[in-house]
């Protein structure tokens, strides 16, 4: 019987990345409107967690489950994606945040994608 490889999420790039995103929208979010808390911001919170949670759920798993996982968590960073624009629209932060955040999460899902891939 072949054990299963595990994967050490800790240890993981794509985790620390998607830890350091959740963060930094964490940080966002402090100054978002107190009507937004139920809306927009607890979304954002919601879908920035998830990134990270989902590869360290799907690091325990075997590799095909473990994709799926991290296809879950590639969806909450687009998801994360859009509802920065409409932070962005709505004028909850600045084009500068914007973009900062925008690069980190681009950057996430090419080393999610190319972590998957090696999968």
């Amino acid at each position: 019987m072949s054990s299963r490889k595990r994967h050490n999420y800790k240890n993981l790039k794509i985790w620390k990345l998607g830890l350091e995103i959740a963060n930094d929208v964490s940080d966002l979010l402090v100054k978002f409107p107190k009507h937004e808390v139920y809306d927009l911001s607890s979304q954002m919170s919601k879908c920035s967690v998830s990134m990270p949670s989902n590869i360290a759920e799907g690091s325990a798993r075997s590799d095909k489950s473990f994709s799926h996982f991290l296809d879950v968590s590639l969806g909450s960073s687009f998801e994360l994606g859009t509802q920065l624009l409409v932070a962005r629209h709505r004028k909850y932060i600045d084009q500068q945040e914007l973009e900062k955040l925008e690069e980190k999460i681009e950057e996430f899902q090419k080393m999610t994608m190319g972590f998957q891939n090696g999968l």
